[in-house]
């Protein structure tokens, strides 16, 4: 079965979509940095998330519940992150990413 171009354009939207999230998750394992990260826009994006991932099961669309589940997943770890102790945020980072320097250059992303 070929896919129509609102299907296509849907998947497209989940590359960008999950894509757009996933360096700052990883920044935040390398670097166990949150402090400029805004706890109430992430609380915000988690809960559109939630709900967009909601409304595409309810429609039983793949490409709004793949991507939504994927980036209501890299959000709440964004999202957990920040609002862990320094010492937890380290454990989650080190468990993550073993090899990871905290003390690595922040912006050569």
């Amino acid at each position: 079965m070929i896919p129509t171009i609102p299907e296509l354009i849907g998947w497209l939207a989940t590359a960008c979509s999950t894509v757009s999230f996933a360096p700052q998750a990883w920044k935040i394992i390398r670097t166990r940095e949150t402090e400029d990260i805004s706890v109430w826009m992430y609380i915000v994006t988690v809960a559109g998330f939630a709900c967009w991932t909601t409304y595409g099961i309810l429609l039983m669309k793949w490409p709004l519940i793949v991507t939504n589940s994927v980036c209501l997943s890299l959000s709440s770890f964004i999202l957990v992150m920040k609002l862990l102790p320094q010492r937890e945020k380290d454990e989650v980072a080190d468990a993550l990413d073993p090899s990871a320097d905290p003390s690595a250059d922040p912006s050569a992303d």
